[in-house]
């Protein structure tokens, strides 16, 4: 089921509802605004690669990746029920977090035609009990999202764009650990975001320094 918050952003993208949820090459669209066919995902990137892969061959296509960056959780009794509890999520989403998605989207970024929108916004999620809780499942299911605004937008088409987001105090030469600490993000996600840029072409392996890869900036991207 649709959620509040996909339906928000299809909105915000493209005001005229003749625009919206549209047919085209055998796909539904989220929405066409000023000639580019924009799909809204909250899940994984992953999921919709192959049908951006072929809307790309004829199409301007903007990708839009809504994060939680502040979320307020609501739990109710049941669906339509009365409110039980009302807290702030720990969990605040940076655009750093676009990499642990990117991996599966690589492929196809950069291209032309493609755009990827990155939204940081303030949520609200609604959530009940789980009817059947699976052993180390979660004891609850999520009922809705609700957008409540966006905070900063981050519109990425090139590699230099994405190459823009390694922290200006890098060396010359640097490591993922190096990236992590800087950045303020795990090593796990600073190794996935060097695994897209080395995708990318962007940056490149130039050695090992305490077993660890040593990465420089491509120079035909940093030019």
């Amino acid at each position: 089921m649709e959620t509040s918050l996909h339906r928000q952003l299809k909105e915000l993208y493209a005001g005229d509802a003749a625009a919206r949820e549209v047919r085209l090459d055998g796909y539904r669209i989220d929405a066409i605004a000023d000639g580019k066919l924009i799909e809204i995902q909250s899940a994984p990137l992953g999921a919709i690669r192959d049908k951006v892969r072929t809307l790309l061959e004829r199409h301007d296509v903007l990708v839009v990746k809504p994060l939680a960056a502040r979320k307020s959780l609501i739990r109710l009794k049941r669906a339509g029920g009365a409110v039980v509890s009302v807290r702030n999520s720990p969990r605040r989403e940076k655009v750093f977090d676009l990499f642990s998605e990117l991996v599966n989207f690589v492929p196809l970024f950069p291209h032309p035609r493609l755009t990827i929108d990155v939204l940081l916004t303030e949520q609200e999620e609604e959530r009940v009990p789980a009817k059947r809780r699976r052993r180390r499942g979660k004891d609850y299911r999520v009922l809705d999202r609700r957008l409540i605004r966006v905070e900063a937008t981050h519109s990425f088409q090139t590699a230099a764009d994405i190459l823009a987001l390694l922290p200006a105090e890098l060396p010359a030469s640097f490591t993922t650990a190096d990236i992590a600490r800087l950045a303020g993000m795990p090593r796990w996600l600073a190794q996935k975001m060097a695994y897209c840029l080395r995708r990318m072409e962007a940056i490149e392996v130039v050695g090992v320094a305490q077993r660890s890869r040593l990465y420089e900036r491509s120079e035909s991207r940093a030019a």
